[in-house]
């Protein structure tokens, strides 16, 4: 049966022609068709790394193919027995963060929290952004969390690697209840999305932020919409993005940009738009990181470029190579955000120098932590004395 490294040591090695490669992940069996995943970002449904058995499908003869469902978004319950993650890595600027969902609806093919589904026996690919997990608990474990004796404050981030605003969070709201649980404790926190939902929650936000305890960066990837609906299908369009910066930062709250990810050959050409539209919406500071292809995430990619540009397919992922020392992707701290080499120079130097035209990122906002007071709310266990 074929496996994700016979199709990585087949269809997608180096110097491959595109129509080849594409011949070759067709045959592999772990291609869906169109009709099952029109509206999702990710073509492939490979079967997760740590599974003892490989699915593929193949036609039987008796054309039963064709009686195959549309995937469907369907949401699980997930009781974890703690909330706030926490992190060492030097390459972040913040030590904890929260995750209110496991997998993403928006679908983005280039996520680099895919490959975490393997955990759970599922695909990094369509079941990904599919087969969703929503924690309920989240909001009421923060509450313990926070209260527990010892606690050290500083800033959470929340978006880091799922959207706490998808499209599911309409339902399950889970992300309001965690704002409200860190107003009411006085405690800072930074958000990262693509979605303009983020708008429902100003109310909130803008309270936080009078008191300096609040920040939120969208993520703008591209301004092509014709882009944006294939690289992130179900995230708001980029129109949409700019407008939330808007609405945010007329209500006090401090707005970032993030240019990302960069994809060299693909969407790099627009980093000064994207900063002068960000900064004309009111955003007041601005990053990139380039595009992270770790373990399942470059099959998928590298199909998605095959169906959607094949005629940029060789071109980008040679640029991509070019960056990350001949790899797909190198992980080293350091490197992974940002690549290596001349071009990866070039990218940094084209950011640096129009966030400086714009005055973006004069000065940094540090996010207060004298507010805070422990929870002291229902379910939170009482000091004895």
């Amino acid at each position: 049966m074929p496996s994700l490294s016979s199709l990585k040591q087949t269809a997608f090695a180096p110097g491959l022609q595109a129509v080849e490669a594409d011949a070759l992940v067709k045959a592999s069996g772990f291609r869906v068709t169109d009709d099952r995943i029109r509206g999702r970002g990710a073509g492939l449904n490979m079967t997760g790394r740590y599974e003892l058995k490989t699915r593929e499908v193949f036609d039987d003869g008796w054309s039963s193919l064709e009686d195959l469902a549309p995937f469907k978004t369907e949401v699980q319950v997930e009781k974890p027995r703690t909330i706030i993650t926490r992190n060492q890595s030097p390459d972040l600027s913040f030590d904890r963060s929260i995750n209110p969902y496991r997998g993403c609806e928006h679908g983005c093919v280039y996520c680099f929290a895919r490959p975490s589904h393997a955990y759970m026996g599922l695909s990094a690919g369509v079941d990904f952004e599919a087969r969703l997990f929503a924690k309920p608990d989240a909001p009421r474990l923060l509450e313990h969390e926070l209260s527990r004796p010892g606690y050290k404050v500083q800033p959470i981030a929340i978006g880091t690697n799922t959207d706490p605003y998808q499209p599911t969070e309409r339902q399950w709201r889970i992300m309001r209840q965690l704002l409200e649980v860190l107003e009411a404790a006085g405690h800072p926190v930074g958000i990262v999305t693509k979605s303009a939902l983020v708008m429902r929650d100003i109310d909130i936000l803008s309270r936080m932020a009078s008191k300096g305890l609040a920040r939120v960066a969208l993520s703008v990837t591209t301004l092509d919409r014709k882009l944006a609906r294939t690289l992130e299908p179900r995230a708001s369009p980029p129109e949409k993005r700019l407008e939330a910066m808007r609405a945010l930062s007329d209500a006090g709250i401090p707005v970032s940009v993030m240019a990302a990810p960069v994809i060299p050959g693909l969407n790099d050409h627009e980093i000064e738009r994207i900063l002068d539209s960000a900064k004309a919406a009111g955003a007041d500071a601005a990053g990139y990181v380039m595009l992270r292809l770790p373990i399942e995430v470059s099959p998928l990619f590298r199909d998605w470029l095959l169906r959607h540009y094949p005629d940029r397919y060789r071109h980008v992922m040679s640029l991509i190579r070019s960056m990350r020392g001949g790899k797909d992707y190198d992980a080293e701290f350091g490197k992974r955000m940002r690549g290596t080499g001349p071009y990866a120079w070039q990218i940094a130097r084209r950011f640096d120098l129009t966030a400086k035209r714009l005055g973006l990122n004069l000065r940094k906002t540090q996010l207060r932590t004298d507010h805070f007071i422990p929870p002291r709310g229902e379910g939170v266990q009482l000091s004895l004395l």
